[in-house]
């Protein structure tokens, strides 16, 4: 079942053009990671917030992937770059509806 994934990234005001570029190639292993439908990148205006609208072709694929990047050392390396914890919710889509 397709789930939309939400991530906030509060990223330190200083660091946001620094942020962007490492999320920038980051996001094209993202793309092509096996069950990645889409992701979108959205600035929050007025901050320097940056969230990710991702679809994914279930939660065990988007589970799969977010442990491939905490064991390759992507969400390590991003943290200097923070000032906050990621903020993470899953939706289940109700096209029906």
């Amino acid at each position: 079942m397709t789930v939309l994934v939400t991530l906030k990234f509060p990223v330190k005001p200083i660091e946001l053009d620094n942020f962007l570029t490492v999320l920038k190639e980051a996001l094209i292993d993202t793309r092509a990671y096996e069950g990645c439908e889409s992701v979108l990148t959205c600035v929050e205006r007025g901050t320097s917030a940056v969230f990710l609208v991702e679809t994914w072709e279930s939660a065990e694929h988007q589970q799969n992937y977010m442990t491939w990047r905490v064991e390759t050392g992507l969400i390590a390396a991003i943290e200097p770059f923070l000032d906050g914890e990621i903020d993470v919710h899953t939706f289940d889509p109700k096209h029906e509806i």
